[in-house]
């Protein structure tokens, strides 16, 4: 069937329609007409796969990665980069007017380079020991040579464990790894992730794999893949952390915790989260290992920054140390339930950086009543940013601006730092 398709949609593909029926396309651009067949069918709409272009959009270039397409990781590398960004503003936007929020008629935007930025990637590891992303179509593992969104140390490393595992096999499986570098490639942590634990004592094992990179990984973790907070530690070498210099500070970071993955806008994006804010007493909730939460600490007399993450709270609290700025480990929900009655000092500022999930309806709640004068939500969901800001905004707050950041080039993922002031 022919399909003509009209907008971008959030998740990668494009809609059209046919009679009457709501069809996604991914890989497609709007304005182009495609041929594609069907691969699932509901009563209200379907999903089909391309086949051939019958009339190509002028923003359609050349994938720069030849695992684009089958590769799960990306979903606009067909797309030249100024059209992603605009796709972007596109789904952003339709996605808070549907939920109602007023936005501003001007939403900014903070880009960089958009290849090689990932500061992190994870890889699985086939049977043949190939390294490998999950597909586009399905859970199956593509293995991959090339991954041009990612620091060319991170790739390179991995191919260098892989050559190591099938020379020096161990006696269980390795079923992923996990890389992580610093700003200029100068450090490196490395995660093996196995099933079972194995029977015999890995130190030896893992202090060869070490020697045989080059360089040198900065540290080396062997854990269970049971995907818990507080990971089974199996075996160790080398340094538990790395230093990452971002914005003017140092910051550590250890096995694990999260960081922003963007190397080539961190800086940016730390400034324009933190802005030109200053006072007596700042909140960064969800503060991570503190980049946010050491900006603050030189405009402001006090910063609290809440972390409840096992392998960021130790990192935090390093970070912030010698600084007027204080850690406490607790989720937002707990520390904005102790912290509801609170009449001084109130906080002149708030940073809100929570998961995908967002806030949720207790954490909005909460902070309404505590009405601090400025916030800024930072968001990696479009639509959870969207029923969060609706809560927001029918009660105390307005929405002073916007700015889309493009933390994943490439990708139909959308960061977004919201600016909030109390009305």
């Amino acid at each position: 069937m022919n399909v003509t398709l009209e907008k971008p949609v959030y998740g990668g593909d494009c809609l059209g329609h046919v009679e009457g029926k709501a069809i996604f396309v991914p890989l497609t651009l709007p304005g182009e007409t495609v041929s594609a067949h069907l691969t699932e069918e509901k009563r209200s709409f379907a999903k089909a796969e391309l086949d051939t272009i019958v009339s190509a959009s002028p923003n359609r270039v050349a994938p720069n990665c030849p695992h684009f397409g089958s590769c799960g990781g990306c979903h606009y590398q067909h797309a030249d980069y100024p059209t992603q960004l605009a796709l972007k503003q596109q789904i952003f936007r339709e996605t808070l007017t549907r939920a109602n929020v007023s936005i501003p008629a001007e939403i900014g935007t903070l880009a960089g380079e958009p290849w090689s930025y990932r500061n992190r990637i994870r890889l699985a590891l086939t049977r043949e020991r190939e390294l490998a992303y999950r597909g586009r179509r399905s859970h199956d593992l593509i293995a991959i040579r090339e991954c041009p969104i990612a620091a060319p140390l991170l790739l390179r490393t991995a191919t260098q464990v892989a050559e190591f595992l099938s020379k020096n096999p161990l006696p269980i499986p390795v079923s992923e790894l996990e890389l992580f570098t610093n700003q200029n490639e100068s450090e490196l942590l490395l995660t093996l992730f196995t099933e079972t634990a194995p029977a015999s004592n890995t130190q030896e094992w893992l202090t060869s794999l070490q020697s045989a990179l080059q360089p040198q990984a900065s540290g080396i973790r062997l854990q269970l893949n049971d995907g818990g907070l507080n990971p089974s530690i199996l075996a160790s070498i080398g340094q538990p952390s790395l230093n990452y210099t971002a914005a003017g500070f140092s910051y550590r970071v250890d096995h694990g915790a999260f960081f922003q993955v963007n190397r080539h806008l961190i800086d940016d994006f730390a400034n324009l989260v933190t802005g030109n804010h200053s006072g007596n007493l700042a909140w960064d909730l969800y503060a991570g290992v503190g980049l946010f939460a050491r900006q603050l600490s030189a405009r402001f007399a006090q910063v609290i920054a809440v972390e409840s993450a096992p392998a960021s709270e130790a990192a935090l609290r390093h970070n912030l140390a010698s600084t007027n700025a204080s850690a406490i480990s607790s989720s937002t929900l707990d520390f904005l339930r102790r912290n509801r009655e609170l009449r001084e000092p109130r906080p002149d500022f708030i940073i809100l950086d929570p998961p995908r999930a967002g806030l949720g309806d207790q954490v909005t709640a909460l902070l309404n009543a505590i009405h601090a004068s400025a916030m800024v939500y930072v968001s990696c969901d479009p639509a959870t940013l969207a029923r969060d800001l609706r809560r927001l905004t029918q009660e105390r707050y307005i929405v002073e601006n916007i700015t889309l950041v493009d933390m994943f080039p490439q990708t139909f993922h959308l960061e977004t730092v919201v600016r909030l002031r109390r009305s």
